[in-house]
């Protein structure tokens, strides 16, 4: 479906698209020396098994890759750069976005303009018929749920209609402020007419690499909001077919990942943590004009190349620590009988 399609048929009317820088496609490297590294130091070696990785699966699933990963650096605060290919090409983001957009909403939270535990109207007007998520599923309208399950719902199962619950409460123009005053020029929602209403938007590898950098840091929001948005992305039931998909459990508990697609674009962007909870390697994995564009499952040559990715990555920060940024320990899976 076209994107002049699926706009029509979620019902909020056309806007300008907004715009995208077009970059010239550079071959993927490890990121030069720095630091004063010797080309052989542990890190360094870590960084570039990182990037051949990346080479390889790219290069078998094929199209235009615009990425941004980093590896920690075990003698400094600042991670080690792995793979920056065409970083600053502003691309639509689509549902990765909704980590900006999650950001916008719990900045909010934390200068106590909003609360988790206020309550949010689900309207059958608001409701994005198809597409993903549950609430088009509920099948009952209205109905009533707190902030903090709209966000869950945002984030985990990257439901659309919690784009729009967002909306109601951090309307565009607020949203795009906010994230620029974050230092995020380039991440922005697309307003529409309605102005609780807005399409994802856009990005670059590099400007969502460092969002993720902050989230971990502690720099992006407090301390309990970092740890909510984390807890999302970390989710058990949060995406699996790409970064995540040929894991263990307790594997997939140390990624925090988002996923999105739309046309023929297939995006990945998260963060690998080590056993004891610190960030050692942050991806972001843009990607377009793969071959089989209606494919949206498991199968289509990105997603199968992130799903490549992803073990490989733990084997090459295996053993790796990061003492610069605080531990947090995911949420251990137990699964239930019900009772």
């Amino acid at each position: 479906m076209s994107r002049v399609n699926r706009r029509t048929a979620l019902g909020i009317g056309s806007a300008a698209t907004a715009g995208v820088v077009l970059g010239t496609a550079t071959p993927a490297m490890a990121a030069p020396n720095s630091g004063g590294k010797g080309l052989d130091s542990p890190d360094r070696a870590r960084a570039d098994r990182v990037a051949a990785i990346y080479r390889r699966e790219r290069t078998k699933a094929g199209g235009k890759w615009y990425a941004y990963l980093s590896v920690a650096s075990g003698t400094g605060p600042a991670p080690l750069p792995a793979v920056r290919e065409n970083q600053d090409t502003v691309v639509e983001a689509y549902s990765v976005n909704k980590i900006a957009v999650a950001t916008a909403v719990l900045d909010k939270v934390d200068r106590g303009l909003l609360t988790l535990d206020q309550r949010v109207e689900v309207t059958s007007g608001i409701v994005v018929p198809g597409g993903d998520g549950i609430f088009s599923l509920d099948g009952a309208y209205p109905s009533s749920v707190t902030l903090g399950h709209v966000l869950a719902a945002l984030l985990t199962v990257s439901d659309d209609t919690a784009v729009r619950l967002c909306g109601l409460v951090c309307p565009a123009a607020e949203l795009n402020q906010i994230l620029v005053g974050k230092g995020f020029p380039k991440t922005q929602v697309e307003p529409v007419a309605n102005p609780n209403r807005f399409f994802l938007g856009t990005s670059t590898a590099r400007e969502t690499h460092d969002l993720l950098q902050a989230l971990v840091r502690g720099t992006l929001l407090s301390a309990t909001s970092t740890t909510f948005l984390l807890n999302q992305l970390r989710a058990p039931i949060a995406f699996t077919d790409g970064i995540r998909r040929n894991m263990s459990s307790a594997d997939r508990a140390r990624i925090a990942t988002k996923a999105g697609w739309f046309g023929n674009a297939r995006h990945e962007a998260g963060l690998i943590f080590d056993p004891a909870g610190t960030p050692v390697l942050t991806y972001v994995l843009f990607a377009d004009g793969q071959a089989d564009p209606d494919n949206f499952g498991s199968t289509h040559p990105a997603v199968q190349a992130r799903a490549a990715m992803g073990p490989a990555f733990l084997a090459a920060v295996d053993g790796l620590s990061n003492l610069s940024v605080p531990a947090r320990r995911p949420r251990m899976y137990q699964p239930t009988n019900g009772g």
